[in-house]
């Protein structure tokens, strides 16, 4: 899944940008510097910046049109769903996420960490640098 959408992203960034002679500073857009006659070329960005590869290029697509998830947010909301009742602490009503973090911070980081594998695994959320999280359902409308 995520090798599906990294290809399409890859094809993404090569119609957002244009091929370029680093050598000359030129745009070479038939594959060839026409100055040089190199076709050892680099991308260039409009508007960005120019450099080798299409990483740099989809890093870039990625950051000006998607808002990474939210971690953190993601887990609560889904905690919340799976445990909408609150917890009655003597004559305090106590949200679930709330009790949990602060009575057992180590275990409430683990729980979140298997969250963020199930949701990797399961196609959910998608990374591209084992940080940085995207939903798939943005990175399919992209």
């Amino acid at each position: 899944m995520q090798n599906d959408f990294y290809d399409k992203l890859s094809q993404l960034a090569l119609k957002r940008s244009i091929p370029y002679c680093m050598g000359c500073h030129k745009e070479a857009k038939d594959g060839r510097c026409l100055s040089c006659g190199s076709d050892d070329l680099g991308f260039l960005l409009p508007g960005c910046s120019c450099g080798w590869g299409l990483d740099w290029i989809i890093e870039e697509i990625l950051k000006e049109c998607l808002t990474p998830v939210d971690l953190a947010e993601a887990f609560e909301q889904s905690v919340r769903e799976s445990y909408p009742e609150t917890v009655q602490v003597a004559w305090m009503n106590l949200d679930v996420c709330t009790v949990c973090q602060e009575i057992d911070p180590v275990s409430w980081n683990i729980a979140k960490g298997e969250w963020e594998d199930q949701e990797c695994e399961a196609g959910t959320i998608v990374t591209f640098d084992g940080g940085t999280y995207y939903w798939a359902y943005d990175l399919e409308a992209l």
